[in-house]
């Protein structure tokens, strides 16, 4: 491989995981020409944890009980520290300006790579000059297991991710490798924008370069273990959706997503027949048995992974999750009858947090991205 890359792991109270995070960094193949922490203003040990990875590569061994181990050695781990909390894409842009490799692969901070994730998505930029952008997949398994409510959630998670894989007109940015020349190009990350982030800098990005969704590239991943905070950051994330599809749809561009037609119709259907179950009880029984056929091979899957008393589970637990989207989608939609001045996002500003670098590296300036935006 030619390529140099930088590992951006843009992290916010991730004290639980970031060891396992950078122990799968520290393990890879293909080893990082440079790997950067982004302290997203955390009030837990997320600083400290990065900081042991500042000598030689940090320590082998990580989190107990992740499914990746690291190694020691690599190039030490810098930080930045930015306060207070401004989002993942504030983040993930301090990260861009302060890298110096040709490639930048982010990494969200709750997971963990297979060792040859990297050098996997750089075989597939190699082998195509005009591939801007390779996205991975979700391990079937989560980063720790904490129950059905995670193990499900995984599961959905991988099965989308992997159908979906090809060439793509959407990225997701939790696990990518990207020409650091897309960024000088088109800008970085929306900072007005803590979800749906990865839409809005898809479609800038997608006329330009084509985007590669691998299941050569896969993370295991720390999902949301109880069932309410899972709804609550459902409904959360969707209630840009609707702006975010209508803006793309716009362009012409059809976005990958992780829900097909017939499974929100079904849904959607279901929950508009409650209402008339005691009059109607056959209207959402229906609806639930179409929901099921619309998931069949989702559900036959979850029963082939944890056993076949595991899908009529999943299919609950995901018939809520589709609910708690199109309520938050519904929501957002209303909000866009009384829409707010909305600002193009800025080019990929330089750092501007503390920054720890090793003594032995010297205090380094990152260079500003200099190219034109569309």
């Amino acid at each position: 491989m030619t390529f140099s890359v930088t590992v951006v792991v843009p992290a916010h109270n991730a004290a639980r995981t970031l060891s396992a995070c950078l122990d799968s960094v520290y393990a890879q193949t293909h080893r990082p020409h440079q790997v950067i922490v982004v302290d997203d203003g955390s009030t837990d040990a997320t600083a400290r944890i990065a900081q042991a990875y500042a000598a030689d590569g940090g320590p082998a061994g990580g989190a107990a009980g992740g499914p990746v181990g690291g190694s020691a050695g690599g190039p030490p781990c810098e930080l930045i520290r930015q306060t207070p909390n401004r989002g993942v894409s504030a983040a993930r842009n301090s990260g861009i300006a302060a890298a110096t490799g040709e490639v930048i692969f982010f990494l969200d901070s709750d997971e963990a790579l297979t060792a040859d994730s990297v050098a996997n998505a750089l075989e597939i930029l190699e082998k195509d000059p005009e591939c801007g952008c390779v996205h991975g997949v979700i391990a079937p398994e989560p980063l720790f297991d904490d129950g059905p409510v995670e193990r499900y959630r995984v599961l959905h998670a991988h099965w989308w991710r992997v159908r979906g894989a090809g060439v793509v007109e959407t990225a997701f940015f939790a696990q990518a490798a990207v020409r650091r020349e897309v960024f000088e190009r088109i800008g970085g990350f929306d900072e007005s924008l803590r979800d749906s982030e990865d839409l809005e800098l898809s479609d800038r990005l997608a006329p330009h370069y084509r985007i590669v969704l691998t299941d050569r590239v896969v993370a295991h991943h720390d999902e949301a273990e109880r069932l309410g905070p899972l709804l609550a950051e459902t409904y959360r994330r969707a209630l840009l959706l609707v702006p975010a599809l209508a803006a793309s749809r716009r362009g012409g561009r059809r976005n990958l997503t992780a829900n097909s037609p017939a499974s929100v119709a079904t849904a959607a259907f279901t929950l508009a027949a409650l209402p008339l179950a005691g009059r109607w009880p056959v209207l959402p029984a229906a609806g639930l048995a179409a929901f099921c056929a619309a998931n069949a091979g989702l559900l036959r899957f979850a029963a082939r992974r944890h056993g076949p008393a595991f899908a009529p589970y999943a299919a609950g637990v995901h018939f809520l999750v589709v609910g708690s989207l199109l309520t938050g989608a519904g929501v957002g939609a209303l909000r866009m009858l009384r829409p707010g001045r909305r600002t193009a996002p800025p080019p990929v500003p330089p750092a501007t947090g503390e920054r720890t670098v090793p003594r032995a590296t010297g205090e380094r300036t990152a260079p500003p991205a200099t190219g034109e935006r569309n």
